[in-house]
């Protein structure tokens, strides 16, 4: 199977191209605002909720705008600490053009598995599909701005501003003009979608312990065995060590989702084991 050229890919995702136009050149939405509300929506066709795309530019412009800033609050509320949702769940405009029960409550119990799949959407998707349009739209500030201030241009470094962020990573510009398919990888089949390729960055909490109250490592296993299924990718035990006892764990889970299954919406879950307790957090790498 011959690679997949620019211009076939680009024919592919012909609508999310247009969406995202519409949304800089008409919408007059941010740059970096408007990658991200792709990103989520794209995220969002690839888990039940297919119409937003291919509707968002018939609605009335007042409509529209208000439906970005849905989205926008669906990112707000994932970032956040403590989101206010409304009794209607926030989402009026999305839950009617997509017929679905959506409200920003599920993005509070999902946070960790969403930021996982905007994070692939961005780097398998969106780098590639948007790549041109942002060089354009990079250059040309970067043009202006150098010309404004009476100096040369010589090697221009395209950035996109707000990456890297601090949730969804890194954001390189795709300048490949081919894409690999191998046909013959069963995962192509198997209707898997944006958030497949998370790190153990993305699966990984950390589990602090009492003093005074040690834990073994097979009553830890047990817990979240007895809970959640067989959802432990591999557990390992402080060093950290006070009278024989391992003050913390790093734990990797097989799925993010049950990352959000065990902190249900919160930044740390308590659980108990044995009469003692364990305090799980998600576990976040400190560059």
């Amino acid at each position: 199977m011959a690679p997949i050229s620019t211009e076939e890919l680009h024919l592919f995702h012909k609508t999310h191209r247009e969406v995202f136009c519409f949304l800089i050149f008409k919408l007059h939405r941010d740059l970096t605002q408007s990658l991200l509300v792709m990103s989520l929506w794209i995220w969002l066709e690839h888990n039940g909720y297919p119409d937003i795309n291919y509707k968002v530019m018939d609605l009335p412009y007042t409509l529209a705008n208000a439906l970005v800033t849905e989205a926008v609050s669906c990112l707000e509320c994932i970032e956040a600490e403590n989101s206010h949702i409304p009794n209607n769940g926030g989402l009026p405009i999305t839950k009617g053009l997509t017929q679905k029960d959506i409200s920003l409550k599920m993005f509070n119990k999902k946070r960790y598995t969403i930021i996982a799949g905007i994070k692939s959407v961005l780097k398998n998707i969106c780098a590639r599909i948007f790549a041109d349009v942002l060089q354009i739209i990079l250059k040309s500030r970067i043009i202006n701005r150098v010309r404004a201030s009476g100096g040369n241009i010589f090697d221009m470094h395209l950035t996109v501003p707000g990456f890297p962020h601090p949730l969804f990573g890194k954001f390189d510009i795709s300048t490949n003009n081919t894409m690999n398919l191998d046909l013959s990888d069963e995962k192509i089949w198997m209707g898997n979608g944006p958030c497949d390729d998370v790190t153990d960055d993305d699966k990984s909490m950390f589990l602090t312990f009492s003093k005074g109250f040690p834990v073994s490592e097979p009553e830890v296993r047990y817990l979240f065995t007895r809970t959640y299924g067989d959802c432990v990718q591999s557990l390992s035990m402080g060093s950290a060590v006070v009278n024989d006892q391992s003050l913390f764990a790093m734990m990797i889970l097989k799925s993010v989702r049950t990352v959000d299954q065990i902190l249900n919406g919160k930044r740390v879950a308590k659980l108990h084991i044995n009469g003692k307790h364990i305090w799980v957090r998600k576990y976040e790498r400190r560059e």
